[in-house]
């Protein structure tokens, strides 16, 4: 494992600027690994696209959209069964009024279900880093692998370099890249976070 710092830089143009510097001081080409981070969600890890297998707030929806539709397209159905006999139409009025009190109720009964697992109460006893962990910025990562020596140069000219959210973190650093890099994996800040983008 290698000792790695790497920054969030807004355009190729500023992380090349960036390990123009970074050479000046010493550091070689082979040691740059310059590559964009999506924005959360767009890193396309499933066939459909997305970060996650499921949504985790849409946990239980299914069962909500299943009971709201069989009350509510009961309801409906009853109520058009009525119709029917006061009016003397015809069945057609019970089955659409059944299949329009399944559909209403199988998406009021997704909706009321949906994420009611993931909230918390207002006054959470869990700290805003715990309740919320960080997630990556998208933009142009610069990182290279360090000595320990060496972490704090490296540091201070991607700070001067104009680089954002400077993080440190161990990996796997092989054929001039960052191969174990994982975007979702909240980032270990060495610097405060940045709040410009």
């Amino acid at each position: 494992m290698s000792l790695i710092v790497a920054a969030r830089f807004q355009t190729f143009d500023e992380a090349t600027e960036a390990a123009q510097r970074l050479r000046l001081e010493g550091f070689s080409e082979d040691e740059l690994h310059t590559f964009y981070i999506n924005t959360a969600g767009e890193h396309a890890r499933f066939p459909l696209g997305g970060d996650r297998v499921a949504d985790p707030d849409a946990r239980g929806a299914h069962l909500g959209a299943l009971a709201g539709a069989a009350v509510l397209g009961l309801l409906l159905a009853l109520a058009g069964g009525l119709v029917a006999l006061w009016s003397g139409a015809a069945t057609l009025v019970v089955i659409v009024a059944a299949g329009a009190g399944a559909y209403i109720g199988a998406l009021a009964g997704a909706l009321r279900v949906a994420g009611k697992n993931r909230r918390r109460p207002a006054r959470s006893a869990l700290e805003p880093a715990e309740a919320h962990p960080a997630l990556r910025q998208a933009g142009v990562m610069l990182a290279l692998p360090v000595s320990p020596e060496r972490e704090a140069l490296a540091r201070r000219v991607l700070r001067e370099a104009g680089g954002h959210d400077i993080e440190r973190a161990q990996g796997r650093w092989q054929d001039g890249k960052w191969q174990d890099f994982d975007p979702l994996k909240p980032p270990r800040h060495v610097e405060a976070p940045s709040v410009t983008p």
